[in-house]
């Protein structure tokens, strides 16, 4: 058993440099703040120190922790007045146990409030940070599935972000890097930002980039005249983004995007057959038929050049691309070459591409049922997801009840809202996410001890302390100038082409661009409160829903006093499942269905170790994004469904009126030694071939959901080897007669 530190008390209504007055008794903290002295901290200290050193059930017996935090509250009150600092508490603890003989508890306590302040001073000291790159500290090397950590510029990024982190540190409020450092919080991507005023994902406006062209490093860039070079200027426009900001990116329905650029095909294929063939009656049929040559070639050559770029940050760029809801016949072939090439996989052994993410779009009318026009891309959709698990479904008409407009996902999850221009047009392209900052749930449950008068009122201060983050990350982003990222400020990602000397603001305020505060663990929040079977519980789901609710209510009333557009965003945490669960049972011990497992449950996913049908699942979590609406994602685990494409459409069409966005898990992994297709089986090294033993990377193909995107464990491992999306197995599928 652990014990945990005094040093864990969140803000109040005090604020930061505050004066204290009066005669109530305060704490200034290490960063500064002055909030109220609670002397239940130093008994749960006290408690966890006797627990450490007596056991569990000989600390909760022990009558003296009372008497003894008694005296200390004295000595503290009797040498101290209006203020008191933690170094002055501990050292009256430390005194008060050497007092009363309990000198291995002294030890237990002191050894570990010396540990804490190591700890401290470890997560801003560079040469510590650069060791444990050197030294390939797995949670530093595998930290991002989709980054091989050993090619060279790989390491130079993972160097450049180990100092941007401790830089980051320093940068932070006191009281936002401190509670980042505890894990109350977390600061996503501080390797880059605030070092650098960089911002997160993005809605690149690619139509207005291709239409009006653009300057890239010494070329000025005219508008493309065919489909083949429009997807080369797409690549290249995703390889400056990502290298300009730390998130993903999207490219908004593609197919709609690409379609006049494939006219122009058809119309110079079309004017050939005309000066060279006499059969009129074929020239149209010419045209055709070179120019849906011309699309695939075009759309396999984006795929090809996506899973090669290297952008500056040493990977592959987080790429997503949607469409589907394009009708014309030149939108509909765009539709086919996607889903086409996707399923044949690249090189010649057909591996799985993982970028892009595939979002295809269903709407009624369009593509979801047997009369709709684009009903038979649906099911090229749908059998391309048995075999790749992409696309991802979008539902049209839940994305607008819930979004206020439609619009793909920035990169993984990120949605923006509804946002209209002075000109009353709605706006999606070229709008932005200006970072995450992410909301320890369990921990606040498990501090509760079981009152959820407690939990609110420590909910409530932890959301101070994450607006207060938020803002930081706001007011940082502002800094940016034109001038550092020119593909985005100046040629047109973000829509609006800046002037150098012009405020990049302009494109932040009034709603244009989103902040996220995220979350994580809501299924060990009821666990914490009423066991780990309450999802039949409807006051266990109350509470939840509760959890979300309020953040919304938070969020709202920060966009209202500010301008900036706070989001609920449930949060991507491929590695924060793991630290902040790691954290927790350092402090807590095993809880049982919290920390005992060693993971948090990704944002409102159904407990993974249970097994409901994807029917129960999607009915579970449907109600959880309309709290959510800046960042969300449902999943559902199949088992291998490559012969039964009718299941997982039936899975899609029960989705459609009930949630926004959903994608696929079912085994796709590939041996080429012996030709097994299915799951493979893990081990210590990574994933083996069940049917012949093989591991090796060159003669296998194995993929699995991590962060929203897909990625290869058997090249990147994970940390600890675990998928970040991990959702229920399922025992009853609809068979192909259902």
């Amino acid at each position: 058993m652990s014990i945990t530190d005094i040093d864990t008390t969140t803000p109040t209504s005090a604020t930061l440099d505050s004066t204290p007055t009066g005669d109530v008794l305060q704490v200034v903290k290490r960063d500064g703040r002055v909030l109220d002295f609670e002397p239940a901290r130093i008994t749960e200290a006290l408690r966890r120190a006797f627990s450490a050193v007596h056991g569990e059930a000989a600390a909760a017996d022990h009558h003296g922790i009372g008497p003894l935090t008694a005296r200390i509250v004295s000595e503290l009150k009797a040498s101290h007045s209006g203020a008191v600092k933690i170094y002055e508490i501990q050292s009256t603890v430390e005194h008060e146990l050497l007092e009363a003989g309990e000198y291995d508890v002294a030890r237990t306590y002191i050894d570990y409030r010396v540990q804490r302040d190591f700890a401290r001073a470890k997560a801003t000291d560079l040469n510590h940070t650069i060791t444990t790159l050197l030294d390939k500290d797995s949670a530093v090397v595998n930290e991002n599935a989709n980054k091989d950590a050993d090619v060279f510029n790989t390491q130079r990024d993972l160097t450049a972000g180990m100092v941007g982190k401790a830089i980051g540190l320093r940068l932070l409020p006191p009281h936002v890097a401190n509670a980042h450092t505890k894990g109350d919080i977390h600061f996503h991507d501080l390797d880059y930002q605030p070092y650098s005023p960089m911002t997160n994902c993005c809605l690149i406006d690619v139509p207005e980039m291709l239409s009006h062209g653009f300057r890239m490093g010494n070329a000025e860039i005219e508008p493309p005249r065919s489909i083949q070079t429009a997807t080369a200027q797409i690549s290249q426009i995703i390889a400056n983004v990502s290298s300009s900001q730390y998130g993903g990116c999207t490219v908004n329905r593609i197919d709609e995007v690409l379609a006049p650029y494939a006219q122009l095909n058809y119309d110079k294929h079309l004017d050939e057959a005309r000066e060279w063939i006499r059969d009129t009656d074929t020239h149209e049929d010419y045209a055709r038929e070179r120019t849906i040559k011309d699309i695939y070639d075009a759309m396999q050559s984006l795929e090809y050049e996506i899973n090669t770029l290297f952008t500056s940050n040493g990977q592959t760029p987080f790429t997503s691309v949607g469409f589907g809801l394009g009708t014309t016949w030149l939108e509909r072939e765009v539709q086919r070459a996607i889903l086409a090439i996707r399923r044949r996989g690249l090189g010649k052994e057909g591996r799985t591409a993982i970028f892009p993410k595939l979002l295809f779009t269903l709407r009624r009318g369009v593509n979801l049922t047997p009369e709709d026009p684009n009903y038979d891309i649906k099911e090229l959709a749908v059998q391309c997801a048995t075999e790749r698990m992409y696309p991802d479904v979008l539902n049209y008409d839940r994305i607008v009840e819930l979004t206020g407009s439609f619009k793909a996902p920035m990169g993984c999850r990120s949605f923006l809202q509804g946002w209209t221009d002075p000109d009353g047009n709605d706006v999606v392209n070229g709008r932005m996410n200006l970072g995450v900052v992410t909301l320890n749930l369990p921990r606040i449950a498990l501090e509760s001890d079981g009152s959820l008068d407690t939990f609110w009122t420590l909910f409530d201060q932890r959301l101070e302390t994450i607006h207060d983050a938020l803002k930081f990350r706001i007011e940082r982003c502002k800094e940016a100038v034109p001038a550092n990222a020119p593909i985005l400020y100046v040629h047109g990602a973000f829509g609006r082409r800046l002037a150098v000397e012009d405020n990049v603001d302009d494109l932040f305020r009034d709603g244009r661009a989103t902040i996220s505060m995220g979350y994580i663990g809501l299924y060990e929040v009821a666990a914490a409160f009423y066991g780990g079977a309450w999802e039949d519980n409807p006051e266990a789901k109350d509470l939840t829903l509760t959890v979300l609710r309020r953040m919304a209510e938070a969020a709202a009333a920060w966009k209202a006093e500010s301008g900036y557009h706070y989001s609920v965003y449930s949060t991507p945490s491929e590695s924060l499942t793991d630290r902040f669960c790691r954290l927790d049972r350092e402090r807590f011990g095993a809880v049982p269905d919290i920390t005992d497992k060693d993971y948090y449950t990704n944002s409102f996913h159904y407990d993974v170790r249970k097994n409901p049908t994807p029917f129960e699942k999607l009915d579970f979590e449907a109600p959880y994004p309309q709290y959510a609406a800046g960042g969300f994602i449902h999943y559902v685990e199949y088992p291998v469904l490559r012969t039964n494409p009718k299941a997982l459409e039936a899975v899609w069409d029960y989705a459609y009126d009930r949630i926004g966005y959903l994608g696929t898990n079912t085994p796709i992994d590939r041996c080429y030694a012996c030709g097994f297709t299915g799951d493979f089986d893990p081990t210590a090294r990574g994933f083996a071939c069940p049917s012949c033993g093989n591991d090796d990377p060159r003669t296998c193909d194995v993929v699995k959901r991590t962060c929203g995107y897909l990625g290869n464990p058997q090249q990147r491992p994970m940390v600890h080897g675990r998928h970040e999306e991990i959702s229920a197995r399922v025992k009853h599928l609809p068979n192909a007669a259902d």
